[in-house]
């Protein structure tokens, strides 16, 4: 899910590998809730300015540094996702949220985080047997279930919420 990441940082030359620890190399560039032994950078790529720092971040370590205007440019064909780059949302809509990486989207967008007295349910697919509430249930995709591209994964996370608003 980062080999996007890497491209558009300027990176050529690297290697995809599920398990970093096994192979060699300099640095595994990985999501942040993995672990691997050797020297890394954990990236975060859950919303429109986690995908943004981490373009910015991989760039650091190439010959040519990337501007945030040309970062800025890569989300030209996703105006979704360009709606909350520069901005902050508050809405008053109340959710309660059965994953992490969820919690950063659902934040994102401007919705409420509760426990209780929530509007929605929202839980990734492969939570759905843990979800005990039977209303208001919405449900996003995984990892397995959507593009690699984290551009065109979050399109389709945050167009699913945004239908609630």
């Amino acid at each position: 899910m980062c080999e996007e990441i890497v491209r558009l940082a300027g990176i050529s030359d690297y290697v995809v590998n599920k398990f970093p620890d096994k192979e060699d190399g300099d640095l595994a560039i990985l999501l942040s809730e993995s672990k691997v032994e050797m020297d890394s950078l954990p990236i975060k790529i859950n919303t429109p300015k986690q995908i943004f720092e981490s373009i910015k971040e991989v760039s650091k370590l190439t010959q040519n540094e990337l501007s945030d205007w040309e970062i800025q440019s890569f989300f030209d064909d996703f105006e979704i996702l360009k709606k909350y780059l520069g901005s902050d949302f508050k809405r008053d809509i109340n959710v309660k949220v059965y994953s992490e990486f969820l919690k950063d989207i659902v934040s994102d967008i401007g919705f409420n985080i509760v426990s209780e007295n929530f509007d929605y349910v929202i839980y990734p697919d492969y939570l759905k047997e843990r979800v005990t509430e039977s209303e208001n249930l919405v449900e996003i995709p995984s990892h397995n279930e959507v593009s690699k591209n984290p551009f065109k994964k979050a399109e389709l996370r945050y167009g699913i919420l945004e239908n609630l608003i």
